[in-house]
């Protein structure tokens, strides 16, 4: 059953609105003011939230705001009551992030369509996102049909083909797109002043490439090079902060989406700045295996030249080179040219510092 938050300090409207509501099978929550409905929706937490705007104490904007700051109440839909239509106020509202308002009088149809409505398309974004174009494209058609988004101009045809060492964007360069990699593989580099490479992160099928230097308007702080053949779709820089502004609920799912790997890169990072050369290479080689292994693949194998493998550990190649002619000798590996077979996964786990 649906758990609906109704704030409202009219008592006899609040009593009507939550007896339509209830007639059609929701878990109606009640609040007589805009401060005890802030608390009541941190603690229930609820699958929509319908408010008043004229209150005393804090006004349906004040509860607006409060809970859109909140990461845990940010996503839920909002729907305004008023007995104002004008424009201003219209205004307001959306730009604060409300899903949709309703107009004193309204009838119980007019009630339960924007109800549904809401939820239907609140379940529809929060489906899970399965990294690939498919899901994209549902997810940005499902974000078209939000309120404040329909002048999204993504393109799902829009698919680019890329060529090994192709480059996709270069450190310095202004950022003007977000790239997904619906195929194939793309690595992110910077370069020191003796013009030694230095590997960022490894990117592989369904994963966002770019965005944090396009949050903060920034020049890029790496580059990325395309390390195999790879289908890439851009979303314009128009695009990506309509649907990081325009919307609390798209925006809520597209945070999440973007950040999926952000955590784990961050402590990958830290990793190697206090780890030893054999535990950053173990690392490495675990790295490269979990971001392209291969469905269905019976042994655990990495391919990857020496020269990339040496810019993710952070060392020189000879040392890598070194590294991993004493794994192979303590049987922790097997290499043939550029493919290394993983022999004993739990070692290289369990690598002493």
């Amino acid at each position: 059953m649906k758990k609906i938050l109704l704030i409202e300090d009219n008592q006899e409207i609040r009593e009507n609105i939550a007896e339509i509501l209830a007639l059609a099978n929701y878990n109606i929550l009640e609040a007589a003011n805009g401060k005890a409905g802030v608390e009541l929706a941190k603690k229930e937490l609820p699958d929509l939230i319908i408010c008043d705007i004229m209150m005393p104490q804090l006004d349906g904007y004040g509860v607006l705001h409060l809970l859109g700051s909140n990461p845990a109440t940010a996503g839920i839909p909002f729907i305004f009551l008023t007995a104002k239509s004008e424009k201003e106020d219209f205004r307001k509202g959306m730009n604060l992030g409300a899903d949709d308002y309703l107009i004193k009088p309204f009838d119980d149809l007019e009630l339960l369509d924007a109800v549904e409505m809401r939820l239907r398309k609140n379940e529809a974004l929060k489906a899970g996102f399965q990294k690939n174009a498919e899901s994209l494209n549902e997810f940005i058609q499902e974000a078209k049909g939000q309120e404040n988004l329909s002048q999204l101009t993504y393109d799902k045809q829009k698919l680019q083909h890329f060529r090994k060492k192709q480059p996709l964007f270069l450190e310095g360069n202004y950022p003007n797109a977000l790239y997904f990699l619906n195929k194939g593989k793309v690595k992110t580099y910077k370069s020191n002043e003796e013009g030694r490479e230095y590997i960022t992160n490894l990117y592989k099928d369904g994963d966002f490439i770019g965005y944090l230097d396009l949050i903060e308007e920034k020049a890029y702080r790496e580059s990325a090079m395309v390390m195999e053949d790879s289908d890439i779709y851009t979303i314009s820089k128009e695009d990506f902060f309509l649907l990081l502004h325009n919307n609390r609920l798209v925006a809520s799912k597209f945070i999440k989406i973007l950040s999926d790997n952000l955590a784990e890169r961050e402590e990958r990072l830290l990793r190697l700045a206090y780890n030893s050369v054999r535990k950053r290479v173990a690392e490495a080689l675990l790295f490269v295996e979990k971001q392209y292994k291969q469905e269905q693949q019976d042994v655990l194998q990495v391919v990857i030249s020496r020269e990339d493998l040496a810019s993710i550990v952070g060392a020189s190649k000879e040392t890598v080179i070194r590294t991993l002619a004493d794994f192979k000798d303590e049987k922790l590996i097997d290499s043939h040219g550029s493919k290394i077979t993983i022999l004993n996964l739990e070692k290289l786990k369990r690598m002493r510092n």
